[in-house]
């Protein structure tokens, strides 16, 4: 070790995607919960969440129950998928008293604005006759009333916080159906259907909730559910860096801190766009900390992470090795220790040199 005394502090750290209930969950001693939902396509999977029971606060990742990696290649059809699954893991937390909601919103497999979602709360989507519309996209183009009323009634004392670094609008050239659509499955004629369908789904929201907005940045994530959490819970969005680290306490560690040291697999020009690393160094920078980063690997773009609060960086990957080996956990854990073990003689060696 080159500094058997130091005190080290480690906080478990996510950006509001995947990792952010384990993250949260490590850092505020919450316990995880196992529940059977609907997955994209309506089948019965298990599911969890996490709850810090003295806070009566849910932790979820929608993902967990309406995210791309739940369904196969050949299953991918916004027309089809539903974030049902998504309101049967908040309404499970609601059956446990959790009235405080922290989601994650990434990864979704969905392009349904969180109608299913909505109606798994109790909201009532309903087509000419009266009638539930359809789960999945296709059942937007149906709705022809909303209505609030039987929605359930302890969503009034619940509050959503959204991670959320999309900034899409839900409609339009710039919204979730033209932009997420083909990774989703969606064909040009889909995109350009369910961009309309959308609209005539806002358009009717506007009329049951007058305060709806379907231009606000970051309606448009995860197919729509942005536009959802904002209109009927009432959420507030946030980046998904800046909310994990509120909600695990980051800054009272970093103030006491000599260095910060962060990192993530893969370091490159987009890492300052609400990436965990760059969220670590803007927060170490108000209390001018020198900040550190460790990556699996760094592209040529990376040197912008210099000018977002990064001081110094480095790729752990100490020789030529397929991604398979780089990936393994073993031989990451021993080229990060090594790697670090070097960066810190360095500056022991800077300190003695002063």
């Amino acid at each position: 070790m080159v500094y058997p005394d130091a005190e080290t502090t480690i906080s478990p750290l996510a950006d509001g995607g995947e990792g952010t209930v384990d993250a949260i969950i490590a850092a505020t001693g919450g316990e995880m919960v196992e529940v059977t939902v609907h997955n994209p396509i309506g089948n019965l999977i298990k599911s969890s969440y996490g709850i810090v029971p003295h806070t009566k606060t849910a932790i979820i990742e929608m993902s967990a129950a309406a995210g791309i990696t739940l369904i196969r290649d050949d299953e991918r059809n916004p027309l089809n998928t539903t974030t049902y699954g998504v309101g049967e893991l908040i309404l499970d937390a609601i059956s446990r008293g959790c009235r405080k909601f922290i989601v994650g919103i990434g990864g979704s497999a969905t392009n349904d604005g969180g109608v299913g979602m909505l109606q798994a709360l109790g909201f009532e989507f309903l087509d000419e006759q009266g009638k539930q519309v359809l789960h999945g996209a296709k059942g937007l183009k149906d709705i022809a009333t909303i209505r609030i009323d039987n929605a359930v009634s302890e969503l009034k004392e619940c509050s959503f916080c959204v991670a959320c670094d999309v900034k899409n609008v839900l409609c339009g050239d710039d919204g979730c159906s033209a932009i997420y659509g083909p990774q989703k499955g969606a064909t040009p004629e889909m995109i350009k259907d369910m961009d309309m369908w959308l609209e005539n789904y806002a358009h009717i929201t506007r009329q049951a909730i007058p305060d709806s907005d379907k231009n606000i940045p970051g309606t448009g994530a995860a197919g729509g559910m942005g536009f959802a959490f904002l209109s009927y819970l009432n959420a507030t969005l946030m980046s998904g860096i800046e909310l994990v680290m509120k909600e695990t306490e980051l800054e009272k560690h970093i103030k006491d801190a000599d260095i910060v040291i962060t990192g993530e697999g893969r370091l490159d020009g987009q890492s300052y766009m609400g990436k965990a690393p760059v969220g670590v160094a803007k927060l170490a920078k108000k209390y001018n900390k020198q900040v550190i980063a460790f990556s699996g690997c760094v592209t040529d773009d990376a040197v912008t992470c210099n000018e977002h609060g990064i001081d110094a960086f480095f790729p752990i990957v100490r020789k030529p090795c397929t991604l398979e080996e780089a990936m393994n956990i073993d031989i990451a854990r021993k080229n990060l220790k090594d790697t670090v073990c070097q960066v810190f003689r360095l500056i022991r060696l800077g300190c003695k040199n002063r």
